[in-house]
């Protein structure tokens, strides 16, 4: 097709790195005709040899997830054997059936849920906003997802109801996404749009540290900060199958707008000018976000940094195209937030340490070098 040729042509030549706002960008968000060099393209990514190779990539990168969920149900404190810990799962083997089915298995299962619901969302972020630092937690997403779960736990109301924990949070999340897209409707550019989410983010963060000093007992203040530093410490099914759904069906949307996001890479106009509902595509993004990143921050707390660096790691070999990184995003996070679930539970055995803290540790130097790398790019 006439139109994936030019949007391909157009997302080599374009810097995935161009600052918001900066240099290779007029005005309205439409690439303005500044000679740069091609990215490198190290896949063989046209035509049927291309397919297969971005084929078996995805498939690895489901096998590692695979993999490491493995692991991490055969990891931990209690000494079992893996042949009674396996075998616990389909019969009943006594202590070794409670810690496989009631321990083990919901944790490993939702850290490839919670990865997931991150890194795609990620990866659709960057792909709507046209730029590397986007995810849910810049943009305040899980700041304001964490602050509508904190709410609940606050006021009581996520004792009545296993569901109201996990729907406040995506209630949260869908205000900031809400917010967001309104701005993009006004006309504000990506740099105004992602200075607001960072707004966001601290009011949220702010309201919650004030949730948590008013706190009713010492109990509920621990739970809060335990929650919020991110845990996948004591998860249960239910907590995995109250996840589940949300998470998919926003993976779901976010991938009904690839394709419309790999013709925003040319910029608003451009894309409009090609048949595409700008507006339309926004407007599933939010939802899918909100869904999928409100359920994870609602089962594992705030997990940060995974829908920046997983994206960005993979986006040179899907040759720069959004639409390509969605389900490979998804999966990449899935087995970045497992691999750090596994790290803390064999650093701090006993349980010191959260997943969080842990992904923190690598997203945030990673961010810094990131922006270091764009800003000698622009230069």
């Amino acid at each position: 097709m006439v139109l994936d040729e030019t949007l391909h042509f157009q997302i080599q030549n374009e810097s995935p790195s161009t600052p918001l706002g900066g240099e290779g960008w007029g005005e309205g968000g439409s690439p303005a005709l500044v000679e740069r060099p091609p990215h490198p393209d190290p896949l063989p990514l046209k035509g049927a040899r291309g397919i297969l190779y971005v084929n078996a990539l995805t498939i690895a990168l489901a096998l590692l997830a695979i993999v490491l969920a493995a692991i991490s149900f055969a990891i931990g404190p209690a000494q079992i054997g893996l042949g009674d810990l396996f075998s616990g799962l389909f019969s009943d083997h006594g202590t070794a059936t409670v810690i496989a089915r009631e321990i083990r298995l919901p944790r490993a299962l939702l850290a490839l849920v919670v990865g997931a619901a991150l890194g795609a969302s990620g990866a659709a972020l960057q792909g709507l906003f046209r730029n590397p630092l986007a995810d849910p937690g810049v943009t305040g997403v899980t700041s304001s997802a964490g602050f509508g779960a904190v709410i609940a736990m606050y006021f009581g109301f996520a004792a009545l109801n296993p569901l109201i924990l996990p729907a406040s949070a995506i209630a949260g999340a869908v205000a900031t996404s809400t917010i967001l897209y309104f701005l993009s409707r006004a006309g504000a550019e990506r740099t105004a749009l992602i200075l607001a989410g960072a707004a966001i983010a601290s009011l949220a963060t702010a309201m919650t540290a004030l949730a948590m000093s008013l706190a009713p007992n010492p109990y509920a203040m621990s739970e809060m900060i335990r929650w919020m530093m991110g845990s996948l410490k004591d998860s249960t099914l239910l907590d995995f199958w109250l996840a589940l759904a949300p998470v998919a069906i926003g993976i779901a949307i976010l991938w009904s707008a690839a394709r419309s996001l790999d013709a925003l890479a040319l910029g608003e106009e451009a894309a409009q000018s090609l048949g595409v509902n700008v507006h339309g595509v926004r407007r599933r993004v939010v939802i899918g976000v909100a869904l999928a990143t409100g359920a994870a921050t609602a089962a594992a707390g705030a997990v940060s940094f995974v829908g920046l660096v997983v994206p960005h790691l993979l986006r040179p070999f899907y040759a720069y195209e959004p639409a390509r990184l969605i389900l490979p995003s998804a999966l990449g996070g899935a087995a970045l937030v497992t691999a750090a679930d596994i790290a803390v539970r064999l650093i701090a055995p006993d349980g010191q340490l959260l997943v969080g803290v842990m992904t923190a540790m690598i997203g945030a130097p990673f961010f810094v070098w990131l922006i270091i790398r764009m800003r000698r790019e622009a230069i």
